[in-house]
């Protein structure tokens, strides 16, 4: 399998970037969604854009970077051996409660019960940054 490991890394890129997308769009949707709550066309439209960017793009993105992830380190059974990778798991795995958590806002904000506010959902799109900008760190210089 580890001939297929560049091909699996491809893919994992190629779903990584897009669930980083997801993450980022999904909250600036959430600060139109709050900050235009007077607006009831406006918000049926991002309500779907909401919806479909989290169930349809979110999710295969999601699921494509585990998927990947795992073939990979089934391809490359010593990259666990690597202190980087715990770290990138481990930050991976708090992206996907976020994500999660992406999920119960929508709700919320579907549902009208949502107290937050645009400047709130403007910090909260920090956290995918934070996350990347960690994993790419401990993937490129192998800190440890």
């Amino acid at each position: 399998m580890a001939e297929y490991y560049l091909y699996l890394k491809y893919l994992h890129y190629l779903f990584f970037i897009s669930w980083m997308a997801v993450l980022f769009y999904q909250t600036r949707l959430y600060v139109y969604h709050v900050e235009n709550m007077d607006k009831p066309d406006f918000v049926k439209v991002v309500e779907v854009m909401e919806y479909k960017m989290y169930h349809y793009i979110g999710w295969v993105a999601l699921i494509g970077s585990f998927f990947t992830g795992i073939l990979i380190l089934i391809a490359m059974p010593d990259l666990i051996k690597t202190g980087h990778i715990h770290v990138k798991i481990l930050v991976v795995i708090l992206m996907a409660i976020y994500h999660l958590d992406l999920g119960r806002y929508m709700k919320q904000l579907k549902e009208k019960r949502c107290n937050k506010s645009g400047i709130f959902f403007r910090a909260y799109n920090e956290v995918p940054t934070i996350a990347m900008l960690i994993i790419i760190w401990v993937m490129i210089v192998n800190p440890f």
